[in-house]
């Protein structure tokens, strides 16, 4: 076998052909939904193994009317990192931000900045998680950190506020008041609306609590994984459901089973019980009076082993399920509002989400993997009058391709440092003759939450190579079609030398191509076996 030739990218990802022309008049509005942790096999329209459960009936309308792109990735599969490649159009070893203990650079060039020069009014609304104030924006209302899900306070021009509410609920209202009271109705707007759902710890609005009750969710064919054919990281991370899902912490089974009484502060340090302590008297007797009668189930079970690790699977899948659950109201509400305001015909509606995440897939939940669950990204694109209703589109997308995707809608210049391409092409249904055949991507959080090491790897339409280079020669290499699970790593398979090299080759081509002068070296024995130390299961 052989590979077809690699073209990494285009003149026009280069910001070298001229943008999309497009008068003041007739320039589309945008609005950008975005969501945290949101698997694309958690969409029913991605036809995942969760289809059947008919979890986003919404978010499918969307794709129904517009495009939805099968193969789009991120680059760096955490939150942070992948909120600055959409804002600058860079890899995250060019914007600075590389992971969450990174500090965004604000002054730098963002695609805000841009649509604002070119007459747009822009705001954004819910999880930022870049820190610092945003800049780029006419209004802006984003959470601390991670946010809350009950009664969030966020950061404002005029400072922080606390308000009453599900978050979810609470980030689409400010939406639609910008939209029916704040908007400037000459200009066209790009307002972005970020959901902190389905990030954990997955507290579903009140409303949700019993969603999925009387149902078992499938599970995925991986959930009891032992990583056998995986190169060792796989067997060393700190995100298993099994060894590392916390009954407390992302459960909330209260540890005291004393029902009569408010939920435990054991573990006064723990987000979820921090955020119940802001409860109101009303919220906190929904929570306790679903949850209550499930703790004691659990806990007169006396559950071990496989049938330990199912519950918790049900107890996960059905809270982060949930949390979709309101997730997708709001795609309805904000679609029915620019009905409503006349805007429907005029403006891009984007649906995505910063990564993929496992809903048990390999025994995991969280991401930052370059394994497909984690890798793959939702993105469902709906421009009346452009794109055609109800179409998918197959060819390599990434992240890295909305901030001049947003531009080139606007009739606004792609700067020539920016490095993703404008699918403004593939939304007219029309594919550049040498689109890429390749994505690029670098994990950098390590050692950190979940000790999941450092990695760069390529990704073609069928071969996909991994380099966990800190710890030396430790590769992997997929054949998609042959193997969609990533289960048999065929590195060191003979049949496929020829593949192997000539995409080590390829990626080291793209690393150039893309300028990633990272620090890629091989860490010393001693460090690797420290890092290599079994870790404890959670507290019971």
């Amino acid at each position: 076998m052989k590979l077809r030739p690699l073209f990494l990218i285009l003149a026009v990802g280069l910001g070298l052909a001229p943008a999309f022309s497009a008068s003041a008049d007739d320039r589309p509005n945008i609005l950008f939904i975005f969501t945290d942790d949101h698997a694309p096999h958690a969409i029913g329209a991605y036809e995942g193994w969760l289809k059947s459960l008919n979890p986003t009936p919404e978010i499918d309308k969307l794709a129904a009317d517009g495009m939805l792109f099968v193969n789009s990735f991120c680059t760096n599969s955490i939150c942070g990192p992948s909120r600055a490649v959409i804002q600058s159009g860079k890899h995250s070893h060019k914007n600075g931000f590389r992971d969450n203990g990174n500090k965004f650079d604000w002054d730098q060039q963002t695609f805000p900045k841009l649509l604002q020069k070119a007459g747009y009014q822009t705001a954004i609304y819910g999880k930022s998680h870049l820190d610092g104030k945003p800049q780029g924006f006419d209004d802006w209302k984003v959470l601390p950190g991670q946010g809350l899900y009950y009664n969030p306070d966020f950061l404002t021009p005029e400072g922080k506020v606390t308000i009453q509410g599900y978050c979810t609920d609470i980030v689409t209202d400010l939406a639609v008041e910008w939209l029916t009271k704040k908007r400037d109705e000459s200009k066209p707007f790009m307002l972005m609306m970020q959901h902190k759902a389905p990030h954990r710890n997955w507290m579903p609005a009140p409303r949700h609590l019993s969603l999925y009750d009387d149902i078992d969710i499938p599970e995925p064919p991986t959930l009891f994984d032992k990583y056998e054919d995986n190169a060792p990281p796989a067997r060393f991370q700190e995100l298993e459901i099994d060894r590392h899902m916390d009954i407390n912490y992302d459960l909330f089974v209260d540890l005291t089973a004393d029902y009569n009484q408010p939920p435990s502060q054991m573990r006064q340090d723990r987000s979820a019980w921090n955020n119940m302590k802001r409860m109101t008297p009303e919220q906190m007797e929904a929570w306790r009076g679903y949850y209550g009668p499930k703790d004691k189930e659990f806990h007169d079970a006396n559950l071990s082993g496989q049938d330990l690790v199912r519950w918790k699977f049900q107890r996960y899948a059905k809270n982060y399920l949930r949390c979709v659950k309101g997730v997708d109201e709001s795609v309805a509400r904000m679609r029915e509002t620019l009905k409503n305001l006349g805007l429907d015909k005029n403006t891009v509606v984007i649906y995505s989400s910063d990564q993929g995440f496992y809903i048990g897939d390999h025994g995991w939940f969280d991401k930052r993997w370059m394994y497909e669950e984690s890798l793959k990204m939702p993105l469902i694109i709906s421009w009346p009058g452009v794109t055609k209703p109800g179409s998918k589109n197959t060819d390599l997308v990434q992240n890295l391709d909305y901030a001049e995707t947003f531009l080139e809608m606007a009739g606004a210049e792609i700067p020539s440092d920016m490095q993703g391409l404008s699918l403004v092409p593939l939304l007219k249904g029309e594919t550049p003759a040498k689109w890429r055949d390749a994505i690029y991507y670098h994990y950098y959080e390590y050692p950190s939450v979940h000790m999941v090491p450092r990695h760069y790897g390529i990704r073609t339409d069928r071969f996909k190579l991994m380099h966990f280079y800190q710890f030396g020669e430790e590769w992997e290499f997929y054949d998609l079609d042959a193997d969609p699970g990533e289960l048999m790593n065929q590195y060191n398979n003979p049949y496929y030398a020829d593949e192997v090299a000539e995409m080590k080759k390829k990626l080291e081509e793209i690393r150039k191509f893309y300028d990633d002068d990272s620090d890629v070296s091989e860490m010393p024995d001693e460090w690797k076996k420290e890092m290599r130390k079994p870790s404890p299961k959670p507290e019971a």
